[in-house]
């Protein structure tokens, strides 16, 4: 599914945080977010998955206006990856993923084995079946994490947004999610501090700066030494990596 942002405008008390954003992501597509703290990553995420609404503007997911979709409909098309989430409550690991199928069942289903196959290839995509009768609590950071994106999958999307989802994972992990996101059958948008990892897995890469988009383009055009000193305040020198044909960014210390 493609997702069209038309002239986003979001704030809240007079302060403008999203400011006339628009961009298109095409289908199958994986677009990156990335932008200093405070540039509106978070709250653009929220405005296209339909948890906010914009003060003007329209988001378009596969060309209807999602404020006229019904919630538990749009729920069925869009999952949404938080960048943390606790609860006090007892459960296990495959109890939190067997959320996301909660779109998909009325109120009065059982649990069918097409839910429970959700599940288990949810929790296999994201390495953690071999968890999924450990407590929720017992878990660290970086394994929660990567539960929440289990449960996100088992929600079958065909639109997958994530804030921030590599946050407390070790390097191997964050390659290991990101590189499955990539190679999903469907659209993603993904808020990311590191730059290396934005240019490694996206197709394409937005700069927030102040809630406006400062570039929108594929990671060569976009990750510039100008955009880099201007946008983020630090010097770095752009280098292609032959193997991926990708930007690395090597910043300097100075």
């Amino acid at each position: 599914m493609s997702v069209v942002a038309q002239s986003l405008i979001w704030g809240v008390r007079r302060r403008t945080i999203v400011s006339d954003v628009s961009f298109k992501v095409v289908r199958g597509e994986t677009l990156g977010l990335i932008g200093p703290n405070g540039s509106g990553k978070s709250s653009l995420l929220r405005l296209l998955a339909g948890l906010k609404r914009p003060i003007s503007g329209r988001v378009e997911i596969n060309g209807q206006d999602i404020a006229q979709v019904p919630r538990k409909a749009l729920s069925r098309q869009v999952a949404f990856v938080q960048q943390s989430a606790a609860t006090d409550t007892n459960v296990t690991v495959a109890d939190v993923v067997r959320l996301g199928r909660t779109p998909h069942r009325s109120a009065l289903a059982g649990w069918s084995d097409g839910d429970e196959a959700a599940v288990a290839h949810a929790l296999d995509r994201v390495d953690m079946a071999s968890r999924k009768r450990q407590s929720w609590q017992t878990l660290s950071g970086g394994e929660r994490q990567r539960v929440h994106i289990a449960r996100a999958l088992a929600q079958a999307p065909q639109v997958l947004f994530l804030d921030e989802p590599t946050n407390h994972l070790d390097i191997h992990h964050q390659i290991e999610i990101l590189r499955m996101v990539r190679d999903l059958d469907l659209t993603s948008i993904i808020a990311l501090h590191d730059l290396n990892l934005a240019a490694m897995f996206c197709d394409r890469i937005v700069v927030l700066e102040a809630g406006a988009v400062r570039a929108c383009g594929t990671p060569d055009a976009v990750l510039t030494q100008e955009t880099l000193h201007d946008v983020f305040r630090v010097k770095a020198h752009i280098v292609p990596t032959p193997e991926a044909h990708r930007p690395h960014i090597r910043f300097s210390p100075e």
